[in-house]
């Protein structure tokens, strides 16, 4: 998002791992994560920075998005001084267990692969996935043959589209490191459609890339995105707490609204579609 690998290393790998730079600055130390007594903790925590509307880098250079806004509302609830930075997709699970940073928020998909390697909060987020293509009928989701297919490594759409029709009737899966790259391809016609996080492709298709859309079913597999941690952490459990508060007072739903508006939630997903239930174990939800 083939680097599928790179998230099934066993701990005992991944601790003799280098971990991938990214942009995070290299003299980044892990940050105290014990509360001195009267005093916030400081928290370095880890992102993409380019999965928008997620996690991104504006015009200036700053990592911003749903994400981020996330974590500092996460880390104002349990009274923490956090720190983001930016890392690549590859590195950041190997940069976390390697004490580089102490959590993770890039929209993760809480797998049961994953779970065997590290703590997640509980879920802060849930996806659906979709087609996205030309909207002039020349690609059917209900007949796929003959047909490039794109999406990112190490995702859930990427993994769902890999078992189904990687090679099957003609068909040819083709995986790109970030979804902008797989986006680009289609827009070139070098693919004929994208699976991918909804909230992802309606925000691709807000740029004014008219002629593409979303079609077909919008797809739930039960794909819940949770904050990393090292196993045995205690940040879990103030994570846990600080989510808790965040969703009963409102403050979770706002910044959905802020980052999705209307699309986001599983919500809007009815019983007329497709519901897929089997685990997703090298998946992203990304």
């Amino acid at each position: 998002m083939n680097t599928l690998s790179k998230f099934s290393l066993s701990l005992l790998a991944v601790s003799t791992l280098v971990a991938c730079g990214g942009n995070k600055p290299a003299d980044t130390a892990m940050a105290d994560t014990t509360a001195q007594t009267g005093e916030a903790r400081n928290l370095v925590i880890a992102t993409e920075a380019n999965y928008p509307p997620f996690n991104k880098l504006n015009a200036d250079g700053k990592i911003v998005g749903f994400d981020v806004d996330v974590i500092h509302a996460v880390c104002n609830e349990i009274k923490a001084n956090c720190e983001v930075v930016s890392q690549d997709w590859d590195g950041l699970l190997p940069g976390l267990l390697t004490n580089k940073y102490d959590a993770v928020i890039a929209g993760i998909s809480i797998t049961p692969e994953r779970q065997a390697q590290v703590d997640f909060s509980e879920p802060y987020f849930s996806n659906t996935i979709v087609w996205i293509s030309k909207t002039d009928g020349s690609f059917d989701p209900n007949h796929i043959k003959n047909q490039i297919l794109g999406s990112q490594r190490s995702t859930t759409g990427a993994d769902y589209i890999t078992q189904r029709y990687d090679g099957k009737d003609g068909n040819r899966v083709q995986l790109h490191g970030t979804y902008a790259e797989s986006y680009s391809d289609l827009k070139l016609g070098r693919n004929h459609a994208v699976m991918a996080e909804k909230v992802s492709a309606m925000d691709w298709l807000k740029q004014g890339n008219d002629g593409f859309g979303l079609v077909g079913d919008e797809i739930n597999n039960n794909d819940n995105l949770g904050i990393a941690v090292r196993k045995g952490d205690t940040l879990k459990s103030d994570f846990d707490k600080a989510l808790i508060t965040l969703k009963a007072n409102g403050k979770l739903a706002e910044l959905e609204k802020q980052h999705f508006g209307d699309t986001a939630t599983l919500a809007s997903v009815d019983s007329t579609e497709q519901v897929v239930t089997e685990p997703t174990n090298t998946a992203k939800t990304k």
